[in-house]
């Protein structure tokens, strides 16, 4: 490597990587699902810190005791389980660089998919910081529920990114008229007040954070639990008359199959729910259920994304411009 080769490394590493390495579309894909896969790792782990009694066995932040870095052996297994879901932060950091590598390499170059990779990188790195507030407060019930939705938002932009690098650049075409795109919005709206109100029913009840009395919202947790249950039902009706809408207006194949899909999952999201509720709560249906939220959001996300495609277009390469390059450019449809 030459001395200015290397001065342009250091300067615009990506831009130096993308001039040497182009990622086949199956790698693209491949490096977005990596995403996707540790956004929905954290929420799991996240889980598991909540349900062990662990959100404050690293008591501080960013160290994991005042003297400490790392987790030491006075912390027990509660430091090394909370620790650990520190430490898989830097997992989902180094997936989410490898996507926005991988976008930023790709030819033709296409700045909404790299716009995409960075956004699922500042919601990391604000959700860092949220959890490192949500240790230094005490675990209050609000900070943790907040932790949780920005963490939905992250696996809400990474199941995008995922979509995207499977289509064009082209302006989106709706697939369904305009009823039915209003359908699909009251089921996506319907969809964040359901994990909204997860959260409350979480902070409100037995399972917030910590072994010890900890602070917990001030509300009834059976009858947030019970507005829960009838948001669930709400979902689960909305989707299912949206796959028989889709068939009567026969919609594409794609489209149905990813509203049966919703729709078996919110089935056995259900089944957990109310097998935890009727059972006292047990943390590994608790942990299933959480898992299932995230499956939930990204099957409704998929849903939304299925109801529109976008054409492949022929663009330039990045580093040429002009009106004669501009006169090349066309839609694929």
């Amino acid at each position: 490597m030459t001395p200015a080769e290397a001065l342009s490394a250091v300067r615009n590493p990506l831009a130096f990587i993308a001039a040497r390495w182009t990622p086949t579309p199956r790698t693209l894909r491949r490096a977005a699902l990596a995403a996707l896969v540790m956004s929905v790792v954290i929420v799991v782990t996240g889980g598991a810190v909540r349900l062990t009694g662990s959100g404050l066995g690293c008591p501080t932040w960013p160290k994991c005791t005042d003297d400490s870095l790392t987790t030491t052996s006075a912390m027990g297994v509660h430091g090394v389980i909370e620790f650990t879901n520190r430490m898989l932060t830097y997992v989902l950091c180094a997936a989410v660089g490898w996507a926005i590598i991988a976008a930023r390499s790709e030819k033709p170059y296409r700045r909404s998919l790299t716009r995409l990779g960075w956004a699922q990188f500042w919601v990391v790195m604000g959700n860092a910081i949220l959890g490192g507030i949500v240790v230094l407060v005490g675990l209050n019930p609000y900070t943790v529920a907040a932790h949780f939705l920005l963490s939905s938002a992250l696996i809400a932009v990474a199941t995008v990114m995922w979509q995207r690098t499977r289509e064009g650049d082209g302006a989106p075409h709706p697939l369904v008229g305009k009823a039915v795109q209003q359908l699909v919005w009251f089921l996506v709206v319907s969809s964040v007040l359901l994990i909204a109100v997860g959260t409350v029913v979480t902070g409100s009840g037995p399972h917030a954070g910590d072994s010890s009395e900890i602070e917990r919202m001030p509300l009834d947790w059976e009858n947030v639990s019970r507005l829960h249950a009838v948001l669930a039902w709400i979902v689960v009706t909305l989707t299912f008359a949206l796959w028989f809408v889709l068939r009567a207006v026969d919609a594409p194949k794609g489209s149905l199959d990813r509203t049966r899909d919703l729709f078996l999952i919110l089935l056995a999201q259900g089944v957990i729910g109310y097998v935890q509720y009727f059972t006292n709560l047990p943390e590994v249906l608790v942990g299933l259920h959480m898992l299932g939220s995230a499956l939930v959001w990204i099957a409704v996300v998929r849903v939304l994304l299925a109801l529109r495609e976008r054409p492949e277009t022929f663009a330039a390469p990045a580093d040429v411009s002009g009106p004669a390059t501009e006169a090349r450019v066309g839609t694929r449809a």
